[in-house]
């Protein structure tokens, strides 16, 4: 059977009812996702079913960097975080400034850590091999960027606003504008992968992705606010983001939980 917006629509709103009765209940607050979440289809496809293959690093302390990220064959530049001076024509789109700090559960900064970016053009295409969305190409657009946090654990992006796309959910299925970001807290094997969303997007209560975050709370810890402090005069628009690694306040993370 096709499954339709209002199915998902349904769906969505039968989980939240079960975590708020859950929370009524006594149960815990949810700060992240269930990784069966039904509304998102494809996480159920996919997520580990079986347990975690412990690594035995005292054998060999470098087993585990086997499975570490590959950072390219060059240090970070100062272009590496301004994702319109990648190429040698400017961009189509809103230029946007987003900020923030990187910081753990007590709010201390996360100093010299990696942040990458990655994202969708304007129109909302990503610049990759599989992607299937019949939307233009911007030449002058890659949508990757990263960049080192500082001494107070701030990080700075100047990027383009991303557009919404469609995916394959269900029939009519949009993502909302978002940006991925991936941090690396205070070692290569404690990565951990996120998205930001933009505020008021009509699209954050058809979405089973962002739905999955059950509490609302955690939710709107994804949703980046405006900074008029941050903007540029007469080149972009400043939004502010932190990230927080752990503890009650936590970012809600897609990996490495």
């Amino acid at each position: 059977m096709t499954l339709t917006q209002h199915d998902i629509d349904q769906e969505i709103a039968a989980e939240h009812a079960a975590y708020e009765k859950r929370v009524a209940d006594g149960g815990p607050i949810e700060h992240h996702p269930r990784r069966d979440y039904a509304p998102y289809r494809s996480s159920l496809l996919r997520h580990p079913k079986q347990p975690l293959v412990p690594i035995d690093v005292a054998q060999d302390p470098e087993l585990v960097e086997l499975a570490s990220p590959a950072f390219g064959e060059r240090d970070i530049t100062e272009i590496d975080n301004d994702l319109t001076r990648q190429h040698t024509g400017e961009p189509i789109g809103e230029r946007i400034t987003v900020s923030g700090r990187l910081l753990d559960r007590a709010g201390r900064p996360i100093r010299g850590q990696l942040v990458e970016i990655w994202q969708a053009n304007s129109a909302g295409r990503y610049a990759h091999q599989r992607e299937q969305h019949d939307a233009p190409l911007d030449p002058n657009f890659t949508g990757v960027g990263r960049t080192l946090t500082d001494a107070d654990g701030f990080y700075r992006f100047t990027t383009i606003q991303p557009g919404p796309y469609p995916w394959r959910n269900h029939v009519n299925a949009w993502r909302p504008a978002h940006i991925h970001f991936s941090v690396f807290g205070t070692a290569f094997t404690q990565r951990l992968v996120t998205q930001m969303y933009f505020p008021n997007d009509p699209l954050f209560a058809y979405d089973p992705i962002l739905q999955s975050v059950t509490d609302d709370a955690a939710r709107q810890r994804l949703v980046a606010t405006y900074d008029h402090s941050l903007s540029v005069p007469e080149f972009s628009l400043g939004y502010h983001w932190d990230i927080v690694l752990d503890g009650p306040n936590a970012t809600w993370m897609e990996e490495g939980r």
